[in-house]
């Protein structure tokens, strides 16, 4: 019995340091906001893809019209403060709180209250084969 197999099986793991992640275009580039994608490992074995983003939002951003795509959508406020919506629901985002849901529905940031804002936005959705 191998006590630590799938050690020496190459799996996929990217590191980014602080600061380090890259500025990539989305949707909502267009509004002002500033998404730095914070690790891409591609195709795996999970079936699973994971967009992770830290998104910037100042003063000069402007709400866009909702998103919607396939999959799930966590979102971790770390600064600020905003209206998020989700569907006919508008959440009030304060530092700490956390919104998990199916990105089908329209969604986006609505309000924009307390700048910065800063906030984790992790989206996952099924690998295409």
């Amino acid at each position: 019995m191998q006590l630590f197999s799938g050690y020496e099986e190459d799996r996929g793991c990217m590191h980014v340091k602080a600061g380090e992640g890259v500025e990539t275009e989305r949707a909502g580039t267009r509004a002002g906001h500033q998404y730095s994608l914070l690790g891409d490992i591609g195709s795996n074995s999970s079936g699973v893809v994971v967009e992770p983003y830290l998104i910037v939002l100042t003063d000069r951003s402007d709400t866009f019209p909702t998103f919607q795509h396939e999959g799930i959508e966590m979102l971790y406020m770390l600064e600020g403060e905003m209206g998020y919506r989700h569907g006919d629901r508008l959440y009030r985002m304060q530092p700490g709180d956390t919104l998990l849901f199916d990105s089908d529905a329209p969604h986006g940031p609505e309000e924009l209250v307390a700048f910065p804002i800063r906030y984790l936005s992790v989206i996952t959705y099924p690998q295409k084969g």
